[in-house]
């Protein structure tokens, strides 16, 4: 029986308080936070079980203040702990039954970038290819091209790392475009220069005895990864004349 606006019996995620909204007012209030987010999207983390609004008499969809906090939890999992939608529904789960920490989206990022879990929330640190399939929505023939063309990885055991499930996100999603596998090795070879140049800068610290200087080289690589990235992106939106609002 699905839940109704008017507070009638059903299933559905908890309302909050506030009023219901449609999901076109839901993408407007993610999209502050989430640009890239669409309504296919939002059907299919309902599809996935990670949000059931309510349903009008007519079969619209309205959505509680809680199913919003709730797709925003999900979309931060996947996006800053690249986790797959199978663990994040295992996470959801877990808490509804008053097991585990709470899941690391609901928590706020500090000043320095960290999470403030409370705890020790541990993060995907490599999935297997069942889950990267799911995490970028595609089939088997398409992560087969993206392998072939060295876009994708796997590692020596046949799992992936957390980047690829960033990367395959981020191909499924500029395949949406008409952008192809062979369009992006251009991009790939601009990675790899750049990749390239960062560790041209932190070799002498990683050969270093110091196991502290060699830690610093690891923190060292990871500040010159983010600031590469923030300067590709500019230049990028410079080159066609987008501005950043």
């Amino acid at each position: 029986m699905l839940r109704t606006p008017s507070g009638g019996a059903g299933h559905g995620t908890a309302p909050a308080g506030g009023p219901l909204v449609s999901i076109g007012a839901v993408l407007s209030h993610l999209r502050e936070e989430f640009p890239e987010v669409t309504i296919s999207k939002i059907r299919f983390l309902e599809a996935e079980g990670l949000v059931e609004p309510c349903r009008t008499p007519s079969g619209y969809r309205k959505f509680s203040p809680g199913d919003v906090e709730r797709l925003a939890q999900v979309l931060r999992m996947q996006r800053d702990h690249y986790l797959p939608l199978k663990v994040i529904r295992e996470q959801f789960e877990a808490l509804g039954r008053g097991e585990g920490p709470p899941p690391p989206g609901a928590q706020r990022e500090r000043a320095d970038g960290t999470w403030d879990t409370g705890s020790e929330v541990p993060t995907a640190a490599r999935v297997g290819r069942e889950e990267l399939l799911a995490a970028a929505e595609v089939g088997e023939s398409r992560l087969d091209e993206w392998e072939s063309y060295g876009l994708i990885v796997p590692l020596p055991d046949g799992g992936y790392d957390a980047e690829s499930v960033t990367v395959a996100k981020l191909v499924a999603d500029l395949g949406k475009f008409g952008l192809e596998p062979r369009h992006l090795r251009i991009m790939k070879a601009a990675a790899e220069r750049e990749a390239g140049l960062v560790e041209q800068v932190v070799a002498p610290l990683r050969r270093h005895r110091n196991p502290q200087t060699r830690a610093h080289a690891e923190a060292t690589t990871k500040e010159l990864a983010a600031l590469s990235v923030r300067l590709h992106a500019a230049l990028v939106r410079t080159a066609l004349g987008v501005r950043q609002h």
